[in-house]
């Protein structure tokens, strides 16, 4: 082997493991997984400077595309969390949260760049108020509604109808619930992360319960004939807890695969003694008798 290509040798698994990482090694909180044109993107909470996005065509292998909303692009400084994008036509929405208010960014791809759409989402509803966590879901008749939290009561999870061009509606924001039950109360009264799937009629608001570092951070849901609730808790929460001998696992979105299979992405601390970087993982989800299950299977 002449020398030129002993190094390559060298240099080559070592400039791939710069651009590519196993699911495991994805270090997203808060993740969620946008699938256009044959190719998966995830983002999510990490970076102090705004929204990171990873690419993969396999749910395996992850490429960094780096910064898809920069710091630079916003009128906020600090805390980039749960990012969620979707697309409309031509254009990429990114809801998001900044120093612990709402905002949306656009782009004409979805690894960027994302600049700041207008200023506070929720002036027109709350004010300055705090608020995180945004999630909109669109219905079947193409309506959409947007779900988040504000500080209120611990954090609870409130919602109001989106217009046409994905702004609120002033007059339509309501409360939707808070923590209430034994599971959810482990470390801080916090229901949060919300996320809705809809299955042959039924509206399943998904969640996270308890403190993001407590070791107990886990995944419910509540059911409603309407989009509007009321929200009926399931008695099977929390879906996931300690999921394969993983701790603080939650603030997870679900997305169907290529395959059409529906998946939950979502965080667990570093180690069982390190909550940060949290990490991403990707597991099958299904519906069995009306109920929304994450098979526990190694």
């Amino acid at each position: 082997m002449n020398l030129r290509k002993m190094l390559l040798s060298i240099a080559m698994p070592f400039f791939m493991s710069l651009c590519a990482v196993a699911q495991t090694d994805v270090p997203l909180a808060d993740p969620y997984i946008l699938t256009e044109g044959g190719t998966y993107y995830a983002y999510g909470t990490h970076a102090a400077d705004g929204i990171e996005c990873f690419t993969s065509t396999d749910l395996k292998t992850w490429q960094t595309a780096g910064l898809a909303l920069s710091r630079e692009n916003t009128t906020e400084e600090r805390w980039f969390w749960a990012p969620e994008v979707y697309k409309r036509g031509d254009t990429f929405f990114m809801f998001y949260s900044a120093d612990e208010h709402l905002y949306v960014a656009t782009a004409t791809s979805p690894t960027g760049p994302f600049r700041q759409r207008g200023g506070l989402l929720m002036q027109e509803l709350i004010g300055d108020e705090k608020c995180i966590d945004s999630s909109v879901f669109f219905d079947d008749d193409g309506r959409a509604y947007l779900f988040f939290v504000r500080f209120t009561d611990g954090n609870f999870i409130w919602m109001c109808d989106l217009s046409d061009d994905l702004m609120p509606v002033p007059g339509t924001l309501r409360p939707c619930f808070g923590a209430t039950e034994p599971w959810e109360t482990h470390l801080g009264k916090v229901a949060e992360g919300p996320f809705v799937v809809k299955r042959r009629g039924v509206y399943y608001l998904t969640y996270s319960a308890n403190d993001f570092r407590s070791p107990d951070y886990g995944v419910g849901y509540a059911t409603s004939q309407s989009i509007h609730g009321p929200w009926t808790k399931a008695d099977e929460n929390p879906i996931l807890s300690h999921h394969k001998g993983r701790i603080g696992t939650g603030h997870h979105s679900f997305f169907t695969d290529k395959r059409g299979r529906l998946q939950i992405v979502y965080h667990a601390h570093y180690s069982a003694t390190e909550v940060y970087p949290r990490m991403m993982y990707i597991e099958p989800a299904r519906f069995k008798h009306g109920r929304l299950t994450i098979p526990n299977k190694r």
